[in-house]
């Protein structure tokens, strides 16, 4: 079954890549034929750090610094657990298993991107496009792509959407903890 999931996240994420499509911050609602929902939904924020020292953070292992106690991945690949490209691990999600697959790791270019399944619930992407603005100043933006499997999973979709778009402060201090860099 893990095996089925992995190849059906690595077909979702070259029809991804096939569509080319742009991302924009504003939202984004549309339904399928089948009436499932997707939404796209982006935030910004910026470190006052390097991107040298931010860009590193946007990965399943290094992400436990910041992302808080719900973010246990479990790696199936590669063992040990590593950031890769190509890793592959699980994650509790409520009453949900995920699987995500790291689909693009360019820590030097600032570019990472994730596929998501969870259960048979819904697909997502994270993308993650850091950029130096200075020497110690880094612009961070993050979109998320929720497409329902089911459209009994319309409503999680959409909530989900909602709290993506106001994730940007919570991942800032998130980020800046980590970094030593927190206000007190």
């Amino acid at each position: 079954m893990k095996t089925k999931i992995a190849v059906l996240a690595l077909a979702l994420t070259l029809t991804f890549i096939k569509l080319g499509r742009a991302q924009s911050s504003a939202p984004e609602i549309a339904r399928g034929a089948a009436e499932n929902l997707h939404v796209v939904n982006s935030f910004r924020f910026e470190v006052a750090a390097s991107m040298e020292r931010v860009a590193p953070l946007f990965a399943p292992e290094a992400e436990r610094s910041w992302a808080g106690e719900h973010w246990k991945p479990v790696f199936l690949y590669p063992q040990p657990g590593r950031d890769v490209q190509g890793a592959v691990w699980t994650i509790k999600h409520g009453p949900f298993n995920s699987v995500w697959v790291n689909t693009l790791f360019d820590v030097l270019g600032g570019r990472m991107q994730y596929v998501a399944i969870i259960g048979d619930h819904l697909v997502m992407t994270v993308d993650v496009r850091v950029t130096a603005m200075a020497s110690s100043h880094t612009a961070v933006e993050v979109t998320y792509t929720r497409t329902a499997l089911d459209p009994s999973a319309n409503e999680d979709v959409r909530t989900l959407g909602e709290s993506d778009r106001t994730s940007g402060p919570e991942w800032q201090r998130g980020i800046e903890s980590a970094l030593g860099l927190a206000k007190k």
